[in-house]
């Protein structure tokens, strides 16, 4: 059973290439879902800041509210001032104005930083929409070119399939059950070249018969990694 040395070379590019193509086929959606997955971390982001800015804003307005009751207070203290009956009760007043009037001192100022950082934290939301837009629009041109890219690609398979189909042809019958099986095992790994005497599936020197079998286009497979060999260019 003789097997052609330049056949084997062809199908050992052909099925070289048909792996190449069928890796680059498999990452155009794995680049898409990469994409995808970076918008909805972006959207996370964008939410939480738009939360705390919600957050923020819902204290500030109940801390104004606070502050809009003080002062109340603080004039109905003050009002009672003009009907008190003894000095002690007009000094605890007094007291309570003033108790009441730090307070309200306290909750302004917290309330003029809380404006500085709801101005801050719509500043991070600003640059959240825009990283927002930027990841979508990249996700938009990964998939319009990974959906170009995939037609070229899968145009190429088919082209290459009907070559390794033609070539196949060119096998031994009583060969291709043998030459089958390495190949739904390893696929293009599954064959190798020989040069210098040497496996260049995995490195390993080969035997002088093993050698001359080839040169007789016999069948051999590597006794090391099992690959189904040829005489190298």
């Amino acid at each position: 059973m003789a097997v052609s040395t330049e056949v084997l070379r062809e199908l050992h590019r052909i099925h070289g290439q048909l792996s190449d193509l069928r890796d680059r086929l498999a990452r155009g959606p794995k680049q898409v879902l990469a994409r995808e997955a970076n918008v909805d971390q972006q959207q996370t982001v964008l939410s939480a800041a738009q939360e705390h800015v919600k957050q923020t804003k819902m204290a500030t307005d109940q801390k104004q509210l606070d502050l809009k009751s003080g002062e109340q207070k603080v004039d109905d203290l003050k009002r009672k001032l003009n009907a008190c009956s003894s000095n002690k009760e007009y000094q605890a007043l007094l007291e309570q104005i003033a108790a009441a009037e730090m307070a309200g001192s306290v909750l302004a100022d917290e309330i003029l930083e809380a404006f500085d950082k709801i101005e801050l934290l719509e500043k991070k939301v600003s640059e959240s929409l825009s990283i927002v837009e930027v990841a979508k629009d990249e996700l938009t041109k990964c998939r319009d070119k990974v959906t170009q890219e995939s037609q070229v690609i899968q145009g190429d398979i088919e082209r290459l399939e009907g070559e390794l189909t033609h070539a196949e042809k060119e096998l031994p019958t009583d060969f291709k059950v043998d030459y089958q099986r390495v190949i739904r095992g390893k696929g293009a790994e599954g064959m190798a070249g020989v040069d210098d005497q040497v496996c260049l599936g995995c490195g390993v020197n080969i035997t002088l018969n093993m050698k001359n079998e080839l040169l007789l286009s016999k069948p051999v497979f590597c006794k090391s990694c099992g690959c189904l060999l040829y005489i190298g260019e």
